[in-house]
């Protein structure tokens, strides 16, 4: 008996307890169980005895092979079941998301949160998911299609499905897609919408170029009220993409609490400007993520400053790999100033600055911010 009969043999065993009527299992996460389509046969048919209690299904990372999602999506076709989130990571072939989102869209007025990211759905399985975004009964709230084998055809199809039903979604993931011109286009079109109020906007590993942000920042500053979490890191944004979306940071209206900027083909001057919008509208922003950015000392010091004003209160500051030598005005700030009061997370790993170090440890010794130098933790 191999490896995955083993665990199959596990999950039917658990499908007993599924089944019995008085178990009112709410949350089910079997993620990465080494499961197959005879587990999740198992896992499906179990429900299928029991189903009105389930809000939430991970199967994620499991191998469920055609009979498995076909049992699954006979499961979400019941109208009994009420699943408001469903996980399923790495699991399913562009063939089997149709018949997936072919049961999504019998019975789409429940679910909340939806994650297909790391399935080589392609643009034929996103544009047969969209017609569930599109159905006015469909209230999606967290849409997760992260390194989904999508270009700027797939892209646009989501942008314009959800321009018809623009009002529930707060979350929305594409990274590791390729979106392309017409993709970022129709992405922006769809932001600039007053009744799509995003929170979380997730575009890492896009290929977005520096003249598709300056029309994706355009677009998030016609309407930046509602944003929370911005993500567009691994992308070559460069000091004028950067520039242009600082023009969305200074605006009083902009309460971005996250902001990722990893890995942006930023240089000091770029963190020059971001640290500047900051100033002029402080009082919000709780992570700044700028990892793998060319920011060097006179990048460390404008940040140094910003930490200076009582009304920054930063929580998380990811220096990781920045080309800093020198953070002994760092250092002063976080002496001279309340910002330790607030700051619990700082990774400064991968910098070479040597003698400064330690007196950064000293410094953070008591307080409750954790310091990543190098691979050590404090």
């Amino acid at each position: 008996m191999n490896n995955n009969n083993l665990q199959d043999l596990g999950v039917k065993l658990l499908c007993t307890g599924l089944k019995n009527l008085k178990c009112k299992l709410e949350i089910l996460r079997l993620r990465d169980c080494d499961m197959t389509d005879e587990g999740c046969s198992d896992v499906t048919s179990a429900l299928k005895s029991n189903p009105s209690h389930l809000r939430e299904l991970d199967l994620s990372w499991n191998n469920l092979g055609n009979s498995g999602v076909k049992n699954l999506s006979d499961l979400l076709m019941n109208p009994q079941f009420k699943l408001e989130k469903l996980h399923l990571y790495g699991c399913i072939t562009e063939e089997q998301s149709l018949i997936l989102t072919s049961a999504l869209k019998s019975n789409p007025s429940h679910l909340r949160e939806l994650d297909l990211s790391r399935n080589k759905l392609g643009n034929t399985g996103v544009k047969h998911l969209c017609a569930v975004l599109k159905d006015s009964h469909c209230k999606l709230e967290r849409l997760r299609l992260r390194d989904c084998d999508m270009t700027d055809e797939g892209c646009s199809d989501v942008t314009s499905a959800l321009k018809s039903n623009p009002s529930h979604l707060r979350e929305l993931d594409l990274s590791w897609n390729n979106l392309g011109n017409s993709g970022v286009k129709n992405l922006s079109d769809l932001l600039m919408n007053p009744q799509f109020k995003l929170e979380k906007l997730h575009l890492y590993g896009c290929s977005i170029t520096e003249k598709q942000s300056l029309i994706l920042t355009s677009a998030l500053k016609s309407n930046p009220s509602h944003l929370r979490e911005l993500d567009l890191s691994r992308n070559k944004l460069g000091n004028t993409g950067v520039k242009h979306l600082c023009a969305v940071l200074k605006d009083s209206h902009c309460k971005l609490e996250r902001l990722r900027l990893s890995c942006c083909y930023m240089t000091d001057e770029g963190c020059s400007d971001v640290t500047s919008a900051l100033k002029s509208n402080p009082s919000h922003l709780r992570e700044l993520d700028l990892n793998m950015n060319e920011l060097g000392d006179s990048g460390v010091k404008n940040l140094s400053d910003l930490l200076m004003n009582p009304q920054f209160k930063l929580e998380k500051l990811h220096l990781y790999d920045c080309g800093i030598t020198d953070v002994s005005s760092l250092t002063q700030s976080l002496t001279n100033s309340k910002a330790l009061q607030f700051l619990k997370e700082l990774d400064l790993s991968d910098n070479e600055i040597g003698d400064s170090k330690q007196r950064l440890r000293d410094e953070l010794r008591d307080s409750n911010c954790v310091l990543s130098v190098d691979k050590d933790r404090f």
